[in-house]
C-alpha cells in the first residue's frame, strides 16, 4: 500500500466503520462505489468554520465526479452562538464537530480540522493570525495537504474584506500559502519525518458566490453545473446538500431541498489555471488498462438484486490491484465486505467503564453472500465460527487504561484563546480521537485477507427509538464535578460550593480535597467517600472563604484513591441528532471576589435560544423563576422585580409578538424589563420595546475595547453599584454583538465603544423610562461574561435590573 492509500485508509476507517453499525451500503450505493473505483482524483476544500463549506459542491465532487473529497475546517466553531442549548466555547465546538461529521455522512466527503480555536468574530485576518499564531495553523494546513495529497484545493472565501470575517479571509490566505509550502521540503521539514512527503497540488481556486448583494462571480470564471440528478441515489446534489446542511442544527441551518440546475463559479488563485474543468491537465482515471477492463466488466455484470454475484470479480480485482499506485484499496475492501453481506459489531453491555476495569466485549458477525464462498474470520488469534446467514458471537475482554479516558485529544491540556495544544503531530486533523478502543478482526474471503478495526460501542434498545449505538465511555474511577466554571464571592463573603462525586466502578474509597492558594480556606478541608456500587454518587459541599489579600483565585479539586490523584469532572451533552458527547474536563473553577450590591431580588427569566445567565444570577443571590410565554400571558407579573429575556428570544420564539403588550403593561406599571441580544436576521418579531429601534450586524469584538460613559451621572451607572472603567476589565471574547441602530430619541444610550480604527458606536445599551417602570435592551454579551465570572459585568447587570 503506497503512502497516499495508507493515509486515506487511516483517515477514512473510523468514520466508515462507525457507519457500518446502522448504515450498511445498499445495492445502489454499492453500484455507486464500484463506479468510484476507476477514479483516483482528490479535492480538498478549505474554510474557517462548520457551515462555511459548500455542501452542494462537496456532494457533487464525492458522488458525481467520484473523487476523494474532504473539508478542512480550520476551527470547530467554538466561538459561535448556540440555537439549541446553553453550551458555549469548547462544548459548542464538540457539538459542531459532530454536526460536521453527520453532514459528511450525507454528502460523502471527509472531515478534518486544524488546531485553531474559534475565539469569536474577528474583523481582520491580521487580528486572527495574531491570536491563532499564523505559523502553527499554516503548518497544520501543510500537514493535511501532505497527508491527504489533493490534486485540487478550493477555498470558500477571498483574502480581503469581502470575506466578511477575519477567520474567513485568514482561511484563504492559509490555503494559498499552504499550497506553496506543502511542495517545499524546506518548509516544515520536521513533518517529513512523520511519514508524509512533499506534495504539489495542480491548482488552487476560489469558489466564488452570490449571497444576496454580495456577488463575487463573474462571466470569465470557470463555471460548472452541479445541479445534476443521480438516479442511483434518487436525489439531485442540491437535495443531498440541503440534507447535509440541515445537520448544522446548533446554528439553525435547516435548509430547503433544491432541485434543478445550479452553477458554481471558480476564480483562479495559483498553480495551473483551469479552463474547462477543475481537473484540467490531471489524469483522475486509473491508468492500468487491465484494471479498467475488469472494472468495466464488473459494472456491466453488476446485479442490483444480487451484489454478491460480483464478489469473484471484485476479489480478482483486489489481487490485480494489490501493488497498483493510487488505487483506492480501502474502498475496494469496503465494497467486498458490502457485497458479501458481511456485518460486524463490537459492543459492550454498559455505557461506561472505569480505568482499570476489564471490559466485556461481544463481537457479533454475520455474512449473507448467497453463494458458496469460503469466508472465515479471526479475532486475537481465535477463529470466528462463520456460517452463511447465521449470526456468530464471540466474547472477550479488554482492559481500560488511563490513556483510554474519553477526552478529546485536543482538550487534554489547557489552552490559550486562539488554539489548542496538541503535542503529537500525527493527531493533527482528526475530528475525533484516533486511538479509541477497537476490535481488530481479520476476515478471509476466498483466500484474500481483509482487516476491520471495529469501534467498541455501547448498544442498547430504546422503547421509542429502537436499537441505539453510542460511544463507549472510559472514565476515571471517581469524578468531582463543579456546577459552574466560575464563582463570585459577593463582598468577600464565604460561599458554599457544591461538588457532585460520581463513581464509575464498584468498591472504591478515597477523599476529595479542594486545593486553594494561600489565604483562601475551605471548610471542611476534605471529604471522604466510599462507593460500593458503580454509578453511586455523593453531593458534597465545601464552604470557601476568600483571602483578605486576594480578589481572585483558582480552585482545583483532587480526588485521591489508593495513593493516586485525579482531578476530573464529568460533563455530558445529549441531542438526538448527534451521538452522545462525554467529556472529563479538569475539576477547576475561577474564584472572583466582587463588591456587588443588588436592588430587587425576584427575577422572571423567559428562556431564549439557551444561556447560563439565570444560573449566574442565582449564584449571587437572585431568586429566579423561569417562565414560558403561556405563563407570561396567564399570570400576574407584578410580583417580579424584573423580567429578563434570554439571548435570541426574538429569533426562536414564535410567541414573542404575542407577549409584547403584556410585557409593556408590566413595565408601565413599574416593572423592569431587560432584553438580551438578538440577531438581526430571522426575527419572529421586531417589536422589542415601547419605542422603535432596529438591530444591525454591528459589533465590538475586541473584549478590551475602551468603553466611554456618555452620561456618567445616569442611574444605571451609579445605582446600586458605581460603575467605573475597571468594571470593563477582564471581559471575554467580545464587548457585544448585533447593536441597535435607528434608535428612537426616547431611549437613552449611556455607553460608547468601538473596535480599533472604527467609528464609535452607542448601540450596545438602550434604556427608556416607560410609565412607572424601565425598559432595557442590551447587546452586551452578558451571556458570556456572567458565566465566566467577570465581576464588572455582574455589577452592571445588577444596576440594569434595579429600579
Amino acid at each position: 500500500m503506497n503512502i497516499k492509500t495508507f493515509f486515506l485508509a487511516a483517515m477514512l476507517l473510523p468514520c466508515f466503520l462507525k457507519a457500518q453499525q446502522s448504515n450498511t451500503p445498499n445495492a445502489a450505493e454499492i453500484a455507486q462505489g464500484i463506479a468510484r473505483l476507476s477514479v483516483k482524483g482528490s479535492v480538498l476544500y478549505i474554510a474557517a468554520h462548520p457551515d462555511d463549506e459548500n455542501t452542494r459542491l462537496l456532494a457533487y465532487l464525492a458522488k458525481e465526479a467520484k473523487v476523494r473529497t474532504a473539508y478542512l475546517s480550520l476551527t470547530r466553531g467554538d466561538g459561535g452562538q448556540n440555537l439549541i442549548g446553553n453550551e458555549q466555547a469548547e462544548l459548542l465546538g464538540q457539538i459542531r464537530t459532530q454536526e460536521l461529521l453527520a453532514a459528511r455522512k450525507v454528502d460523502g466527503a471527509e472531515q478534518f480540522f486544524s488546531r485553531a480555536n474559534d475565539f469569536g468574530f474577528s474583523k481582520t485576518s491580521a487580528e486572527t493570525f495574531k491570536i491563532w499564531g499564523k505559523d502553527q495553523i499554516l503548518a497544520d494546513a501543510v500537514w493535511m495537504i501532505r497527508k491527504f495529497r489533493p490534486d485540487v484545493i478550493i477555498t470558500r472565501f477571498p483574502e480581503d474584506t469581502r470575506a466578511g470575517h477575519g477567520h474567513h479571509a485568514a482561511s484563504a490566505i492559509i490555503a494559498r500559502e499552504a499550497f506553496v509550502a506543502a511542495a517545499d521540503p524546506k518548509q516544515f521539514p520536521e513533518q517529513l519525518k512523520k511519514g508524509v512527503t512533499v506534495w504539489k497540488a495542480k491548482r488552487i481556486l476560489w469558489n466564488t458566490y452570490n449571497f444576496g448583494s454580495n456577488n463575487t462571480t463573474a462571466p470569465d470564471q470557470l463555471k460548472i453545473n452541479i445541479g445534476t440528478y443521480n438516479p442511483l441515489l434518487g436525489k439531485s446534489y442540491g437535495e443531498i446538500a440541503a440534507v447535509s446542511r440541515t445537520n448544522h442544527k446548533s446554528q439553525g441551518f435547516g435548509s430547503p431541498l433544491q432541485r434543478g440546475e445550479a452553477f458554481e463559479y471558480f476564480s483562479h488563485t495559483a498553480g495551473e489555471p483551469a479552463k474547462a474543468s477543475l481537473f484540467d491537465g490531471i489524469n483522475i482515471s486509473v491508468s492500468n488498462k487491465n484494471i479498467l477492463l475488469l472494472l468495466n466488466q464488473i459494472q456491466q455484470q453488476y446485479r442490483i438484486n444480487q451484489p454478491s454475484a460480483s464478489l469473484p470479480d471484485l476479489l480478482k480485482l483486489k489481487r490485480l490491484a494489490a501493488k497498483e499506485q493510487d488505487f483506492n484499496q480501502q474502498l475496494l475492501d469496503e465494497l467486498i465486505i458490502a457485497c458479501a453481506g458481511l456485518w460486524a459489531e463490537a459492543v459492550v453491555p454498559e455505557a461506561n467503564y472505569a480505568v482499570g476495569d476489564s471490559i466485556p466485549v461481544n463481537l457479533n458477525t454475520i455474512y449473507r453472500a448467497s453463494n458458496s464462498l469460503k469466508i472465515s474470520g479471526q479475532l486475537n488469534g481465535r477463529n470466528i465460527d462463520l456460517q452463511d446467514n447465521r449470526l456468530s458471537s464471540m466474547k472477550y475482554n479488554v482492559r481500560a487504561e488511563k490513556s483510554d479516558i474519553t477526552q478529546p485529544y485536543y482538550l487534554k491540556k489547557e489552552h490559550p484563546i486562539g488554539y489548542y495544544i496538541i503535542d503529537k503531530q500525527e493527531e493533527i486533523g482528526y475530528p475525533e480521537n484516533p486511538n479509541a478502543l477497537t476490535a481488530k478482526v481479520q476476515f478471509t474471503i476466498e483466500g484474500e485477507p481483509l482487516e476491520i478495526n471495529l469501534p467498541i460501542l455501547f448498544k442498547s434498545t430504546d422503547p421509542i427509538k429502537g436499537e441505539q449505538y453510542q460511544p463507549l465511555v472510559i472514565a476515571p474511577k471517581v469524578t468531582a464535578t463543579l456546577s459552574d466554571q466560575a464563582y463570585l464571592f459577593v463582598n468577600g463573603q464565604p460561599k458554599a460550593i457544591e461538588v457532585n462525586l460520581k463513581s464509575f466502578t464498584k468498591n472504591v474509597a478515597g477523599e476529595v480535597v479542594p486545593v486553594l492558594p494561600v489565604g483562601w480556606k475551605s471548610s471542611p478541608e476534605k471529604v471522604n467517600f466510599n462507593f460500593v456500587q458503580k454509578g453511586d454518587g455523593q453531593l458534597v459541599v465545601f464552604t470557601i472563604t476568600p483571602s483578605a489579600n486576594s480578589s481572585s483565585a483558582k480552585l482545583k479539586l483532587e480526588v485521591k484513591i489508593a495513593g493516586e490523584i485525579e482531578s476530573k469532572g464529568f460533563r455530558t451533552i445529549r441531542y438526538d441528532h448527534i451521538p452522545n458527547i462525554n467529556l472529563f474536563p479538569n475539576a477547576t473553577a475561577k474564584l472572583e471576589v466582587a463588591d456587588l450590591k443588588i436592588a430587587g431580588k425576584r427575577i422572571a427569566y423567559i428562556v431564549g435560544a439557551g444561556d447560563l445567565v439565570s444560573n449566574a444570577l442565582q449564584q449571587v443571590g437572585y431568586e429566579v423563576v423561569h417562565l414560558n410565554t403561556s405563563q407570561v400571558l396567564l399570570n400576574n407579573l407584578s410580583s417580579f422585580d424584573a423580567i429578563v429575556t434570554g439571548v435570541r428570544f426574538f429569533n426562536v420564539n414564535e410567541e414573542a409578538r404575542n407577549i409584547h403588550t403584556k410585557l409593556m403593561d408590566y413595565v408601565k406599571s413599574g416593572g423592569v424589563l431587560l432584553e438580551q441580544y438578538n440577531v438581526n436576521n430571522g426575527l419572529k418579531s421586531t417589536n422589542f420595546g415601547p419605542y422603535p429601534f432596529r438591530l444591525v450586524n454591528k459589533r465590538v469584538t475586541e473584549e478590551d475595547a475602551k468603553v466611554s460613559f456618555t452620561k456618567p451621572s445616569h442611574t444605571a451607572l451609579n445605582h446600586p453599584n458605581k460603575i467605573t472603567d475597571k468594571d470593563f476589565d477582564g471581559w471575554v471574547q467580545e464587548r457585544g454583538l448585533y447593536f441597535a441602530d435607528d434608535i428612537d430619541p426616547k431611549y437613552e444610550t449611556i455607553l460608547r465603544m468601538n473596535d480599533t480604527g472604527e467609528a464609535a458606536n452607542e448601540g450596545s445599551l438602550l434604556i427608556a423610562n416607560y410609565g412607572k417602570g424601565k425598559f432595557v435592551y442590551t447587546s452586551l454579551s452578558f451571556f458570556r461574561q456572567l458565566p465566566a465570572g467577570v465581576p464588572g459585568a455582574y455589577r452592571l447587570f445588577a444596576n440594569l435590573l434595579s429600579k
